[in-house]
């Protein structure tokens, strides 16, 4: 189980003051999240100008519901749910799940950039819809149950998915063998 955020105290006062219509706070609670939220939506899209897009899209929704977030709960949770559900949304309109490789999809904080790459790469091997249940439920954090409501199927056909994946990403590594 994931430990819940902590909330910080110049998150919530910034988005106060953004809610009274303080520009510079909006964006420096842009500046502080664009990048994880672009980060993710490349993951799900494979796409830098469709993650630009979703990033936007994200950035207006929020100011649209600044008065409706809640200053004593983390921003980026919320962030990145509308960011996947627009990156969903918008891969299920154009029936694609394709990929490609960025270097820049991975969170500056990570460590070491070379297992970031090396784990890209391996789920770069999975079908674009299979790696994009992963990164949701694995990374994310996303239950079944949410997954299967967001993408119109069951609970069962979501850990079908998911099993596999994990199932052939754990025989990549222990072979060693690509596809």
């Amino acid at each position: 189980m994931q430990a819940a955020p902590e909330i910080n105290p110049e998150e919530a006062a910034l988005l106060r003051k953004a809610r009274w219509g303080d520009h510079d706070a909006f964006a420096r609670l842009y500046q502080a999240h664009a990048k994880a939220i672009h980060a993710l939506a490349y993951r799900l899209t494979g796409n830098a100008a469709a993650a630009e897009d979703i990033t936007q899209d994200t950035f207006l929704k929020m100011l649209g519901f600044l008065s409706g977030l809640r200053s004593d709960a983390p921003l980026r949770p919320w962030l990145k749910r509308v960011a996947a559900n627009a990156a969903i949304d918008r891969l299920r309109r154009e029936q694609r799940f394709v990929s490609a490789a960025d270097d820049d999809a991975w969170p500056d904080t990570w460590p070491d950039q070379s297992q970031n790459l090396e784990m890209m790469g391996m789920l770069q091997r999975l079908p674009p819809l299979a790696r994009t249940l992963v990164w949701l439920h694995e990374m994310e954090g996303w239950s079944h149950p949410e997954l299967a409501q967001r993408f119109g199927h069951s609970p069962s056909w979501s850990k079908s998915i998911v099993s596999r994946a994990l199932a052939k990403l754990r025989d990549e590594i222990g072979t060693g063998v690509g596809p």
